[in-house]
Parts: structure tokens; C-alpha cells; sequence
């Protein structure tokens, strides 16, 4: 196997794998899976128009939960989504 090298930049990692394939570095036959339980996923922020009425129904409905109304608007898409 061929040692892979030391990178000083994530961009240059990238262009490296981008262009080498991992078989000659990596031994896949002997690789694990591993749980990362502490990761977590990316996000993107967007913007959302609700009417006035509806967005105070959500603050009061989160309110009472204890939670943000972000987080149950999120609620609620994950759980329609089904995932």
C-alpha cells in the first residue's frame, strides 16, 4: 500500500482524492463501520414567508412545549416527511 501523504489544506486533500484512487492507499477489505453519534448534520438556512397569524400560532404552540417555534416548525416537517 502507498502511504498517503500529509495535507496542509482541506483543498488540497480534495484535489488530491479527486484525482488518486483510494484502493492504493486503503486496504477496504479490512475497514469497520463505525457510529458517529455525535455528528452532526449540516443545515442551510432559508427563508420562509408565513402569514402573521400563522407564525403566532406556531410561537404559542412551541411556547407550551417549551421549545423553540424553529424547532417545531422542524418538528413537523421531519414528521410529514417521514423521516
Amino acid at each position: 500500500m502507498k502511504t498517503i501523504p500529509k495535507f496542509t489544506t482541506p483543498e488540497e486533500e480534495q484535489t488530491f482524492w479527486q484525482n488518486h484512487d483510494s484502493t492504493e492507499f486503503l486496504d477496504w477489505e479490512k475497514a469497520k463501520k463505525v457510529k458517529l453519534p455525535n455528528l452532526k448534520k449540516s443545515t442551510k438556512t432559508i427563508s420562509l414567508r408565513l402569514p402573521a397569524d400563522m407564525l403566532e400560532t406556531l410561537k404559542i404552540r412551541a411556547n407550551a412545549m417549551d421549545i423553540p417555534y424553529q424547532s417545531l416548525i422542524k418538528m413537523f416537517l421531519q414528521k410529514e416527511l417521514g423521516s
